[in-house]
């Protein structure tokens, strides 16, 4: 009877040894192999071995948005500038905010309204 309540038990921390790691594993992915701004995202397309990797970077059903042509560009050429923005669409105005690449908490470096045809391309692009 002793036995098999110490089985039980060693089971159950197994279980939870196990669970515990493939947590860890989870967040280790999350937060260390996954982009979490601009600048990190431009590292890992620049740095990509091949298109394939690339686009694991490419969130599901937009993959046509991204193609090899624009890999090779981005391998082939130095960014002059990586900024990060941010759209927010209202009902009858548009605002473009800028925010700061590669920081751990975003901070607003400047807000624009956008122009009506600036607000109409985007609300195309958007479908």
């Amino acid at each position: 009877m002793g036995d098999s309540k110490k089985k039980s038990r060693n089971d159950r921390f197994a279980i939870y040894i196990l669970a515990a790691i493939i947590f860890g594993v989870l967040i280790y992915y999350n937060f260390f192999l996954t982009p979490k701004n601009s600048i990190e995202l431009h590292q890992k397309l620049q740095f990509a071995g091949d298109f394939e990797e690339a686009q694991k970077y490419i969130l599901e059903g937009y993959e046509d948005n991204f193609s090899e042509d624009d890999f090779d560009f981005i391998q082939e050429n130095t960014a002059n500038r990586v900024g990060q923005f941010s759209l927010f669409e209202y009902n009858d105005k548009s605002y473009v905010i800028m925010t700061s690449p590669g920081t751990e908490k975003l901070k607003v470096l400047d807000v624009e309204e956008l122009p009506e045809e600036a607000r109409d391309f985007f609300w195309e692009f958007g479908k």
